[in-house]
């Protein structure tokens, strides 16, 4: 997984997954929820970019899309006991 903070501005906190991808593979799974980044290398490192309006439509790198966790379900909690009621007056600790 790759992660980073992404924008100058308005930074948003990204976990995407570390396959890279063609863009149009990733914009096939992008979701609502589930967005798609431009992976570039620079002299410091994998840095990601947004995929903004003027982004080309053929860029010419590599693209990642958002991480998806695929864990399998916790289980259900049990449920709470309710709370003992006490007869008026009395206190409860």
């Amino acid at each position: 997984m790759l992660q980073q903070l992404v924008g100058q501005r308005a930074a948003l906190d990204v976990t995407a997954d570390d396959e890279p991808m063609p863009p149009g593979r990733a914009a096939a799974l992008r979701e609502p929820n589930r967005l798609a980044w431009c992976l570039r290398t620079t002299r410091d490192g994998v840095d990601l970019r947004w995929l903004d309006p003027w982004h080309p439509a053929e860029c010419p790198h590599p693209h990642v899309i958002d991480h998806a966790c695929t864990a399998p379900p916790q289980p259900a909690r049990p449920a709470r006991r309710p709370r003992t009621t006490v007869p008026d007056g009395q206190l409860t600790l």
